[in-house]
């Protein structure tokens, strides 16, 4: 009966990790060489069943720095990335870890009435204790099975889309569980129940985090939705117009071209040969990529760059790419194109140039776009130019997170004043 409970012990805690480093894989990404993914579980383990006692600094600070320590070994992201998994899942884990010792202590206690030097000398103690032990190891591993099915829904629609600022807004709101339970554990009051109060309110805190998280991300895209629906709605209003227009143009271009023959190179004739070619170019600049929400930003985007006066030039053909998120086409595009606008207005007006080329290529859908720039000085450059480094410079960074999202690659290079940004994300096979 003893081995059997130390091999249902085994397979109920391995089953434990199991869940806890699905759900802290669905947070943050980790590192692509295999043999690390491993050894992150294997670690994981010993993480998962940290033992956490009361009034004992080495174990309640200590699991602390081995959780980080973890996070910055195995895990890829930002710091403050890590650092708001560390507040968010680090009261979880200490939280029932704790109270799965501690009930099963006093249960034993509760039965037996026997401390720990007669249970070592007493067999029958001993398999009561094992039991005990099991028993709660079971209850932890059902727990921990709940909360994966559960948050499941809400973790998987956890982006790539919140940059820097949506983790410092989680960390101020678990900060307060996180000092709780720390604090309620190390000092322990003398009314347990307050312990165990404190104990629940940092799991649920936990947990009620990821459900703000996905309610943020579900936030973010209706908010998306409804500006894309009104994008369209004005961007099919405006073409309709234009369309309109440039028949009105045709239907009167016989009688423009007779007046051009006659004028015989005036000034009149090149007047109206200038009207013609204001009249028709916007027309010109509604450029074809096969997807619907596509063109509504380059359009856009072309526009932006007319008015800069950079020469803007796209060939993309999205006709049969129907697996990017429109929020993800946006940050790709969107954040791309700004990104070569804004450097291009730093130029003389004779080298402002954007290239844009896209498409499926085999197995993969290629993004390109090219810019002149400054020539680089060899300084070393911060992510964005811009006083407020707070609020810009995550264009680049979004970018990177949003081809992730799609298992995709985005880099970037710069020699002899041209930018040029390459973006790869493979098809999903059907």
């Amino acid at each position: 009966m003893m081995l059997l409970f130390k091999i249902l012990s085994f397979l109920f805690a391995w089953g434990y990790c199991v869940f806890f480093f699905l759900i802290l894989k669905a947070f943050l990404p980790l590192r692509k060489h295999v043999v690390l993914k491993i050894i992150a579980f294997v670690v994981c383990g010993y993480l998962s069943d940290s033992i956490i006692y009361s009034n004992d600094a080495g174990s309640v600070f200590g699991v602390m720095l081995f959780f980080f320590l973890y996070l910055f070994v195995f895990y890829s992201g930002t710091f403050v990335e890590k650092i708001s998994v560390l507040l968010v899942f680090y009261p979880a884990l200490i939280a029932v870890n704790y109270l799965m010792l501690d009930v099963g202590g006093r249960l034993f206690w509760a039965v037996t009435q026997a401390g720990y030097e007669e249970t070592k000398q007493n067999p029958e103690l001993m398999l009561i204790s094992t039991g005990i032990h099991t028993l709660s190891l079971l209850f932890r591993l059902i727990f921990w099975i709940i909360a994966w099915f559960v948050l499941k829904k809400y973790i998987s629609k956890l982006p790539s889309h919140l940059n820097g600022r949506t983790w410092l807004i989680i960390d101020m709101l678990t900060l307060a569980s996180f000092v709780a339970i720390v604090s309620v554990i190390y000092f322990m009051p003398k009314e347990i129940a307050i312990v165990y109060l404190v104990c629940g309110a940092s799991v649920f805190s936990s947990f009620g985090c990821m459900y703000l998280v996905s309610y943020i991300y579900d936030s973010m895209q209706m908010s998306y939705r409804l500006k894309y629906m009104e994008a369209q709605k004005d961007y099919f209003c405006r073409r309709a117009r234009d369309e309109e227009r440039i028949r009105s143009i045709y239907h009167d271009m016989k009688n423009h071209l007779l007046v051009l023959e006659g004028s015989q190179g005036t000034e009149t004739a090149g007047q109206m040969a200038q009207k013609l070619r204001s009249e028709i170019a916007d027309y010109e600049s509604y450029i074809h990529t096969g997807n619907d929400f596509l063109d509504i930003i380059i359009k856009d985007k072309a526009e932006k760059a007319r008015e800069r006066q950079v020469d803007f030039s796209a060939a993309i053909d999205f006709g049969n790419i129907d697996f990017i998120e429109p929020l993800d086409m946006s940050t790709l595009f969107g954040n791309g194109i700004d990104n070569a606008i804004e450097a291009s207005e730093k130029l003389p007006e004779e080298q402002r140039i954007i290239l844009i080329k896209a498409g499926e290529i085999q197995d993969f859908v290629s993004i390109r776009i090219e810019n002149n720039c400054i020539q680089d000085n060899g300084k070393k450059h911060g992510r964005t130019a811009k006083a407020d480094k707070f609020l810009h410079g995550f264009g680049i960074t979004n970018m990177k997170k949003a081809a992730e999202k799609y298992n995709g690659t985005c880099t970037t290079a710069q020699e002899k004043g041209k930018f040029t940004l390459k973006i790869l994300l493979p098809v999903p096979k059907s």
